[in-house]
C-alpha cells in the first residue's frame, strides 16, 4: 500500500462532517424548542458561563465549570432521548417504563445537584 493511499484513506470527509454537525445542531434546536427542562438548564448554563468572566477565576475553575455545564446539558439530552424512545415503544402507561424514566431523570438531577455544589464551591469565595 503506497503512502498516498494511506493518506487518502485517513482524510476527513468534510461533506460528511458538515452533515453530521448540521444534524446535531437540528437536534439541539429540537431540545431548545420542545424540552422545558433543557431550556432552563441551558439558561442557567449561559448565566454560569457569563459569570465565569465576571470573576477572576483560574483556568482550572473555568474548565470545571464548562465541563459541569456540558455534563448536565448532555445528560438532559440523553434523558430526553430515553423518554422519547420509551414513549414510542410503549405509548401506554407501564410501571416498568416509568421506572426507567425515573432512573434517567434521577441521573440528570444528580448531575444538576453536583453542579450546584461545584458552582457554590467556586463562586462563593469570590462573592464573599
Amino acid at each position: 500500500m503506497s503512502f498516498y493511499v494511506i493518506i487518502k484513506k485517513s482524510m476527513i470527509d468534510f461533506k460528511k462532517l458538515g452533515f453530521s454537525i448540521k444534524t446535531a445542531l437540528k437536534g439541539l434546536g429540537v431540545a431548545v424548542r420542545e424540552e422545558q427542562t433543557f431550556k432552563i438548564q441551558l439558561g442557567i448554563g449561559i448565566l454560569v458561563l457569563f459569570l465565569m468572566f465576571c470573576f477572576p477565576l483560574t483556568r482550572i475553575e473555568r474548565a470545571i465549570l464548562v465541563l459541569t455545564v456540558s455534563l448536565v446539558l448532555s445528560l438532559e439530552l440523553i434523558n430526553s432521548q430515553i423518554e422519547r424512545i420509551l414513549d414510542f415503544l410503549q405509548p401506554n402507561y407501564d410501571p416498568k417504563v416509568k421506572l426507567i424514566k425515573d432512573l434517567s431523570a434521577g441521573a440528570v438531577l444528580l448531575s444538576a445537584l453536583g453542579s450546584i455544589i461545584i458552582g457554590l464551591l467556586i463562586f462563593l469565595p469570590y462573592v464573599l
